[in-house]
C-alpha cells in the first residue's frame, strides 16, 4: 500500500511538473505576441471606420494603413471629405505627426497629448502607433481562462502614457489577442478594445474587425479591414514627414 501511495504521489508530482513546464512564462507570451502581429514585413491595410455614439448613431470614414515592420505605420483617411488628407506618422521612439489639410501645416505630437483621440474616433494617437508590447510594458501572467491567457501589462519605468494597466487576452493556439481592457490612472476601467473574425491570409494572423469602445462617453469606433496584402516591399521613404501630404 504504501509503495502504491508513493507511485501516486509521484506521478501526480510528474504531471505538475510537466504542465508548468508546458505554460510559457509571462513575458514569452507577450514576445510572441509581439511576433505574431509584426509577422508580415510590411501591411498595406484599406479600412472602414464605423463610429457609432449612446444614442445609435453611425457615421462612416474610410482610410488606408500601412505598416512596415513592426515601428513604422502611416495612416490616411481617404473619406469623408472634411476628413479627406488628415494623415498621422508613427516612428520608432515614440516620435509621430499629424498633418490637417486644413491648415496645411504637419505637427509633431507631443508625449503628453498622445493620449488624446484620433480624429474623433475612441483610438488615441498611442493606440494607432506601430508598438511592440514587450518593449513598453512589464507582463504578469494572472491565469488562463479556457485557450486564452490573460495578462497584466504595466508600463516600464519612463514609459509616458495614460494607462496605468492593460489587461490582455490572448489565444492560447496563436497568440492573437482577442481583448484588452485599458485602466486609467485611478485604475479605474474605461474602455476596451475586441478584436473578431480572426482569420489567417497567407502565413498571417489578422483580425478583420476590431472595435473599441469608451464606457464612460459609450461611443464605439470600429475598424473593418476590407483590403489587406502583405509584403509589398514598401521602401523606408514611404514613411517620411514629406509622404503625409501625398
Amino acid at each position: 500500500m504504501k509503495k502504491k501511495t508513493i507511485t501516486i504521489t509521484m506521478l501526480l508530482i510528474w504531471i505538475c511538473v510537466s504542465i508548468y513546464a508546458q505554460t510559457p512564462t509571462a513575458e514569452d507570451i507577450l514576445k510572441n505576441v509581439d511576433a505574431v502581429v509584426n509577422a508580415p514585413k510590411d501591411q498595406d491595410l484599406k479600412v472602414k471606420l464605423i463610429l457609432t455614439d449612446k444614442k445609435g448613431k453611425e457615421k462612416t470614414r474610410e482610410m488606408s494603413m500601412l505598416q512596415k515592420g513592426s515601428d513604422k505605420r502611416m495612416v490616411k483617411f481617404l473619406s469623408p471629405a472634411d476628413q479627406k488628407g488628415i494623415a498621422f506618422l508613427s516612428l520608432p521612439d515614440d516620435v509621430m505627426y499629424l498633418y490637417l489639410p486644413a491648415f496645411k501645416k504637419i505637427r509633431r505630437i507631443a508625449s503628453h497629448v498622445k493620449n488624446t483621440k484620433f480624429a474623433g474616433t475612441d483610438f488615441t494617437y498611442e493606440d494607432m502607433e506601430a508598438v511592440r508590447y514587450s518593449d513598453k510594458y512589464e507582463p504578469e501572467f494572472l491565469r488562463k481562462e479556457d485557450s486564452l491567457f490573460v495578462l497584466q501589462l504595466i508600463p516600464k519605468e519612463g514609459l509616458k502614457t495614460d494607462y496605468s494597466k492593460l489587461i490582455m487576452w490572448i489565444r492560447e493556439d496563436n497568440f492573437y489577442i482577442v481583448k484588452i481592457e485599458h485602466y486609467n490612472k485611478g485604475d479605474k476601467l474605461f474602455k476596451i478594445m475586441t478584436r473578431d473574425k480572426i482569420e489567417k491570409i497567407d502565413e498571417y494572423w489578422i483580425a478583420r474587425e476590431s472595435k473599441m469602445q469608451d464606457l464612460k462617453a459609450k461611443h464605439t469606433t470600429k475598424m473593418i479591414f476590407e483590403e489587406v496584402k502583405f509584403d509589398s516591399g514598401f521602401s523606408d521613404d514611404k514613411f517620411t514627414k514629406r509622404n503625409l501630404k501625398k
